[in-house]
């Protein structure tokens, strides 16, 4: 299959096809819609950045009769609030010949302004886990009409502890549905979901998971501590020709904010941030300055850019290297997008070296490792995770558990004694018993004559 035309789209989705400007199908959004117009349950397995949400959205719009009922009819799960605007804008494109109502709804902003949204109806709801249980259990949102669910980039999910959320929005929804769901990995997580709620299930598989992209070149750097990586990093930023729209990615939070102020120190304007410890606002800001050009530099943790559509990335560097090597695929899917050349940098400490190791293993290809720069500062300051332990033995606060021997003295008489309350209420209880029930008065009565 060759283009869309192909695909037996209806006039309106070809359309906004034709607007967009795309003209063949990836190979993901070919093998997929037949699947999910046939009514089957499926699972798709692809690469980050292969077109998974038009893979999705072409076969359910075009099924998707005109209805004025308030209720929604396709529930889509995202993980983060991000994903939730990024999706609801790419379905608003798709629809833009067709009468549908889209709505995201997500944590972090007030609810009842989303309770006041869903009252006004809607066809189809995009979701982060958490406030659609909310919205549901608050009875504001009815899910009986559901007849497609949707769960996309299900591993972040089930990374993020959303599994007992999601078992609980199962249990809300008919029974009689069409499941679909999207990954770029099979985990045993995700394996063990399919079996408890996937009714034999079309899998569509993509690529597998650790084959690098062709247009992406990697190279790696071996680096002595954090704040040598952030020399190394403010010294290649200088090619602003080069490296003129960079993603850079950190382990964890506490990471993005100390190389945040690092890198504030040089690229000022350049420079923005996102983790989920970050407001709302801020986070859509950041990724839209990035995106649109405004800011050059975008430090983000693994959860809060994944799945994010963000265009022609000149590089991704992987700041930290990451403990599971999918995540590595993951990240370097960000750039090369839409058959664009693409780089990818890797820096790693002794202590990471294991971790490079098991991505080249996943590849079955090895990194090319460049030669650290003479003129970059090697950093003597180390973070508070690399700081050796110090171990004081002598004091008494700290020792291990293995070094309390057993107790050298037993209780005194008077420590051994049980609390069993004031004599006077013992007595009381001697003297009065205790009522047979709650309103026997009278019981008491006859008992003090005896």
């Amino acid at each position: 299959m060759n283009t869309f035309e192909e695909l037996n789209l209806s006039k309106q989705l070809q359309y906004a096809i034709d607007d967009l400007g795309f003209v063949q199908p990836t190979p993901i959004q070919e093998q997929s819609f037949s699947v999910i117009l046939s009514g089957k349950d499926m699972v798709g397995i692809a690469q980050t950045g292969t077109g998974k949400t038009f893979a999705y959205m072409l076969p359910i719009l075009r099924d998707l009769k005109f209805s004025k009922q308030l209720n929604p009819r396709v529930l889509v799960l995202v993980p983060t609030r991000e994903l939730v605007l990024q999706v609801v804008e790419e379905i608003e494109k798709l629809a833009a010949y067709i009468n549908v109502r889209v709505l995201g709804v997500y944590g972090g902003t007030n609810i009842n302004t989303q309770k006041q949204a869903i009252a006004q109806g809607t066809d189809i709801i995009v979701a982060t886990p958490g406030r659609l249980y909310d919205l549901a259990l608050s009875r504001a949102l009815k899910m009986k009409s559901i007849q497609k669910l949707v769960i996309d980039e299900v591993d972040v999910m089930l990374d993020l502890g959303f599994r007992f959320q999601l078992m609980n929005i199962f249990e809300i929804l008919p029974e009689r549905r069409q499941n679909i769901m999207f990954s770029a990995t099979m985990t045993d997580d995700v394996d063990a979901l399919i079996n408890d709620y996937f009714i034999a299930p079309n899998k569509v598989s993509i690529a597998v998971s650790g084959t690098p992209l062709d247009n992406i070149s990697q190279e790696c750097y071996e680096v002595a501590n954090f704040y040598t990586k952030a020399n190394l990093l403010i010294h290649l930023l200088k090619d602003k020709e080069e490296f003129h729209k960079v993603l850079v990615f950190v382990s964890n939070k506490k990471s993005a904010d100390r190389l945040f102020l690092k890198l504030d120190e040089v690229y000022n304007d350049e420079l923005c941030v996102i983790h989920s410890n970050k407001t709302q606002n801020y986070r859509i800001r950041s990724i839209k300055q990035f995106d649109e050009g405004e800011n050059r530099i975008l430090v983000a943790t693994d959860v809060m850019a994944r799945g994010l559509d963000l265009e022609e990335i000149s590089h991704v560097v992987n700041f930290d290297t990451p403990s599971f090597p999918e995540n590595y695929m993951h990240r370097i899917g960000r750039t090369g997008r839409a058959e664009h050349e693409g780089n990818s940098i890797l820096f790693y400490t002794n202590k990471e070296e294991e971790a490079k190791v098991a991505i080249e293993q996943l590849m079955k290809i090895e990194i090319p490792k460049i030669d650290f720069p003479d003129e970059v500062e090697i950093s003597e300051e180390l973070t508070p995770d690399e700081r050796p332990k110090e171990v004081e033995r002598n004091n008494p606060h700290k020792r291990n558990e293995e070094e309390r021997g057993a107790a050298f003295h037993e209780k005194s008489k008077k420590n051994s004694k049980v609390n069993l309350g004031g004599s006077y209420r013992r007595e009381i209880v001697k003297k009065y018993k205790k009522p047979k029930t709650r309103g026997d008065k009278n019981y008491n009565k006859r008992n003090k004559r005896k």
